[in-house]
């Protein structure tokens, strides 16, 4: 559906997006991720037509779109804000797009009450928009952006104006439309966690560059730097050199998976893996703050060396503020990273 070869765009000395391959297939779901500035948005504007190229094609279809104009494109786009009309009603927001292309106004009308049910929000059309909720708002857009069809769906930080619960049940919500719609969408956050729930695959960005690619799973289980790592909310990376089954570290010895060659790199030791016993058991560290995160507690441990770890207890297991204890590593929660010139 979409191909991006070498893709390049600068602002003055500053390159925003650095020769960048990507492909997205049919009904499929990508959702690009990445801090602010890495290249992201600039991607999707790139895809869309509302920014030129300053080197490299991108395709659709197989077609080099560099003399296409935005409204031929056959792509959808829903902005963070929404953009809607606030004078116009439901309905007629949802139809915009459509009379643009000159739909008939019985077959625009029909359209816009079938994707209202769609979206969840049958009989709504006379509705004004600026009676409606945020999360309203989203769906409006979503269907106004889904009624012409387009061959690929775009969204620019979808629900990133909403509060978190609304975000969690929203995101479920779009990945089952999409799937029942068989839609193509491109889709750029800042978060990840809405990003591994709505994606069939994930993209992180860093510097207008690719650092990653893979299924949520495989990005979540196997990050290919520190730095995206961290990213995801990873803080336990330490630097490291492999010495056999364990590694030397400023926390002592950490052991690493089965088959790690010697040499140098860094380690990153997921909160699960993280075993906490008395004092007199491995490393001794400080228990500091504690986070409840429901179902378990997050644990900050200040070890007499080294950064500072992070844990994730049960419940009844979690130490009490400024207790002494011990920290040993489980090797299986120990992800091998590149060392850090190259991360």
């Amino acid at each position: 559906m979409l191909a991006l070869e070498a893709a390049t765009v600068r602002f003055g000395g500053r390159t925003a997006l650095d020769a960048v391959d990507l492909e997205v297939a049919d009904h499929e779901t990508v959702c690009v991720l990445g801090p602010s500035g890495s290249g992201k948005s600039t991607l999707l504007r790139a895809v869309a037509g509302l920014q030129p190229l300053d080197g490299g094609r991108i395709l659709l279809d197989g077609a080099d779109q560099a003399a296409v104009p935005v409204h031929r494109r056959g792509v959808g786009l829903m902005f963070q804000d929404h953009q809607l009309f606030p004078h116009q009603d439901v309905a007629t927001n949802v139809a915009f797009g459509l009379r643009m292309h000159g739909v008939p106004r019985g077959e625009r009308e029909s359209r816009a009450g079938e994707l209202l049910d769609l979206v969840g929000l049958p009989g709504a059309g006379r509705r004004a928009v600026s009676a409606l909720s945020g999360g309203e708002q989203q769906r409006v857009a979503l269907a106004r952006a889904l009624a012409p069809r387009p061959g690929l769906l775009m969204l620019d930080e979808p629900l990133g104006q909403l509060d978190r619960s609304l975000r969690e049940r929203l995101v479920v919500e779009l990945r089952e439309l999409f799937g029942r719609l068989g839609t193509t969408v491109l889709a750029v956050t800042h978060d990840q966690g809405e990003a591994f729930a709505l994606a069939d695959r994930v993209v992180v960005m860093r510097d207008g560059r690719i650092t990653q690619t893979g299924t949520p799973l495989e990005v979540w289980q196997r990050p290919a730097s520190a730095f995206v790592a961290r990213f995801l909310g990873f803080d336990n990376v330490v630097e490291a050199t492999v010495t056999g089954a364990a590694a030397d570290t400023a926390w002592g010895e950490v052991p690493v998976p089965d088959g790690t060659p010697r040499g140098r790199y860094e380690l990153l030791v997921r909160p699960t893996g993280v075993r906490i016993g008395g004092p007199e058991a491995g490393l001794r560290c400080t228990v500091g703050a504690r986070t409840f995160r429901g179902h378990h507690v997050s644990v900050l441990l200040h070890p007499g060396r080294g950064p500072v770890i992070e844990a994730e207890c049960a419940l009844r297991d979690t130490p009490g503020e400024g207790a002494s204890v011990g920290v040993t590593f489980d090797a299986a929660d120990v992800v091998v990273l590149p060392p850090a010139k190259t991360a």
